[in-house]
């Protein structure tokens, strides 16, 4: 399987509760600190993706507690087969 598209997400809010997190994320946008060269990973995403936003409930133990607000992070789509 390959990626069909990649867009990278920063963590905007934790709601921490027994043994799950709610996470809330949006799309990296532009901003006018970055660079017009494009030289900015950021702004090369919001270019292509300029507006997102997902809610997800991890129920992992693995997991639970680690995700943090203002941490980014790469949201791959690949194509389920089934």
């Amino acid at each position: 399987m390959s990626t069909f598209m990649r867009t990278k997400m920063q963590v905007n809010k934790v709601e921490r509760h027994p043994g799950i997190d709610v996470i809330t994320c949006n799309a990296v946008c532009r901003s006018m600190s970055y660079p017009e060269d494009g030289s900015d990973e950021d702004n090369t995403y919001a270019k292509f993706s300029p507006n997102g936003a997902l809610s997800l409930t991890i129920a992992n133990p693995a997991l639970v507690g680690k995700i943090e607000p203002g941490q980014k992070f790469y949201l791959d789509f690949v194509k389920a087969t089934a």
